[in-house]
């Protein structure tokens, strides 16, 4: 990491794994990115808002998703750095990552009832995957909190069955 971007903060933020009644995981592809990554929905947490006001907002601005239940949030922060090649550039160059609070949600709707073409669009399509291939679908510098996540989900839903 550049020297003047090591004392920048993180970013407070969210990330939400949604799973169907296959406990399948929801996924979409970034608009901004071309290639074939594709993410979790997550997002900057607003002053004064707590972690899971912002993962029901953040989910229903970039899905329309709001028919889900709260299985459980998931233990202590994941945090990451951005790339050399984002910092500066990414949020304004305020922050050089994100600490992110996940929460596992279930989808209790159809799909016909998600839409990710929403006010402001940040994805150009979405799909359902094995929670096994999150790790292979994300971003390299998001992979390490894609793995942290997948192992607590698993944990989690083997603790429920």
């Amino acid at each position: 990491m550049k020297e003047k971007f090591k004392n920048l903060p993180l970013r407070s933020g969210v990330g939400i794994v949604v799973i169907n009644k296959e406990n399948k995981v929801f996924v979409a592809k970034r608009i901004d990115n071309p290639k074939n990554f594709w993410q979790m929905p997550q997002g900057g947490v607003d002053d004064g808002e707590d972690f899971l006001t912002a993962a029901y907002r953040e989910l229903e601005e970039e899905t329309s998703i709001k028919n889900v239940e709260l299985i459980s949030e998931l233990e202590d922060f994941i945090t990451y750095n951005l790339p050399d090649r984002l910092l500066g550039i990414i949020w304004k160059g305020k922050y050089k990552g994100q600490k992110q609070k996940w929460f596992l949600m279930r989808y209790l709707g159809k799909d016909i009832e998600i839409n990710i073409h929403t006010k402001k669009p940040e994805f150009l399509e979405w799909k359902w995957v094995d929670l096994k291939k999150i790790t292979e679908l994300v971003v390299d510098f998001k992979l390490h909190v894609y793995k942290e996540v997948r192992e607590k989900v698993e944990k989690i839903l083997i603790d429920r069955s």
